[in-house]
């Protein structure tokens, strides 16, 4: 039986990696993401690719804080994330909020289950409050209730939410929340929905 993730990480924890207790953390790191490629194979929406760190996740995923990035360095690489965003080639950054309710409510995509040749959702409400009739959600984000009421609907409050969304790294190093346009989740019309949703006067999150 071919090792799954979960014996990936029991071998490096329990020091069955031959001589794991002579070689570097390096070494160790590369031996156990050696076994997860071995293990990890392509099906549905997942894709091999998840398991290549870019730099700014790499940095983000050190676990000493006393090998994170100064303060200047983290700044740095925010603006260098904000050069990588693309917005729409027509100007427009506001879509239908109908369909973006659609996308924040939906959790399907990236997974071994999904059709490829389906859209992933975003999955907003596992992380976020976004309207007062929601009943469930998350609060690993910041509620979202009333965003455009707050901010609102200005060209530059448009771009940063836009902006937000597609690549959130570009504003907070080390978010969690996905990337969704820059690792290909949503869509560039899919972004356009949820800023929709985030900003227009009648979605549910300015009601």
């Amino acid at each position: 039986m071919k090792p799954t993730l979960l014996t990936a990480a029991a071998i490096v924890l329990t020091g069955g990696i031959a001589g794991c207790a002579s070689l570097s953390d390096a070494e160790l790191a590369r031996q156990a993401a050696d076994i997860m490629r071995a293990s990890f194979k392509e099906r549905g929406q997942a894709k091999l690719d998840r398991l290549n760190q870019d730099a700014p996740q790499a940095v983000c995923s050190l676990d000493d804080p006393a090998k994170k990035p100064p303060v200047a360095d983290l700044e740095r690489m925010e603006k260098a994330q904000q050069a990588l965003i693309k917005y729409p080639a027509d100007g427009r950054l506001l879509g239908d909020w109908r369909e973006g309710e659609k996308i924040a409510q939906s959790g399907v995509g990236k997974q071994f289950s999904d059709n490829p040749a389906n859209p992933s959702g975003g999955n907003c409400y596992a992380c976020h409050q976004m309207s007062p009739q929601e009943i469930s959600f998350g609060t690993i984000g910041p509620p979202l209730l009333h965003y455009g009421k707050l901010r609102g609907n200005s060209e530059a409050i448009q771009r940063y939410t836009y902006g937000k969304i597609y690549n959130p790294q570009a504003f907070t190093a080390c978010s969690n929340m996905p990337r969704f346009g820059h690792n290909g989740i949503l869509t560039e019309q899919q972004i356009k929905h949820l800023t929709a949703l985030l900003l227009d006067p009648s979605s549910p999150v300015n009601r």
